[in-house]
């Protein structure tokens, strides 16, 4: 039987790619562009899966201290990660101004001035102050809290039943 660590990297392994794969497909499938907010949230993610892959390969090696600390730093880009959500949906409630800048989508380099025109025509601008969806009556960015809080405390238990363990395996 795997370990207490094992089975909650294990666990959040499971949600971080089921998040980022919904994500992904609210953008390929559903349509719906990211702002710059949005792209930025996803980073503890694409961080998160490799990260949580090396701490569960160092628990199955008794690597159980190195494996903590891993867990630890993680949790820690999960809670920052959720600080940048309630930022992005807070600018989305009208509650404090969103960035300046907002992306363009369908702009790329223009090979001449009609085509130049063309393409500022056809761009879409994805605002960082509206949501683009909701569900519940939260948007992405608050569903990214939500998670990201989730992730956080399930990476810290992980962290802290490897550390706990770290212990007895070097009584050995």
């Amino acid at each position: 039987m795997k370990s207490e660590a094992y089975q909650l990297g294990a666990l959040a392994l499971l949600g971080t790619v089921a998040v980022i794969a919904a994500a992904l497909a609210f953008e390929y499938i559903g349509g719906f562009a990211p702002c710059p907010l949005c792209l930025q949230q996803r980073y503890a993610y694409y961080i998160a899966i490799p990260a949580l892959f090396a701490a569960m390969v160092l628990l199955t090696s008794d690597s159980t201290g190195p494996a903590a600390v891993v867990l630890l730093l993680l949790s820690l880009v999960f809670l920052g990660n959720a600080g940048l959500g309630v930022y992005h949906a807070g600018a989305e409630w009208k509650y404090w101004p969103g960035p300046d800048t907002c992306s363009v989508t369908g702009a790329s380099l223009a090979t001449s001035a009609g085509d130049l025109l063309k393409k500022m025509q056809t761009a879409k601008v994805v605002r960082c102050d509206e949501a683009a969806f909701r569900f519940l009556g939260l948007s992405m960015a608050g569903w990214n809290v939500i998670s990201s809080i989730g992730l956080w405390i399930t990476i810290q238990q992980a962290a802290f039943a490897a550390g706990h363990r770290a212990p007895e395996l070097s009584k050995r």
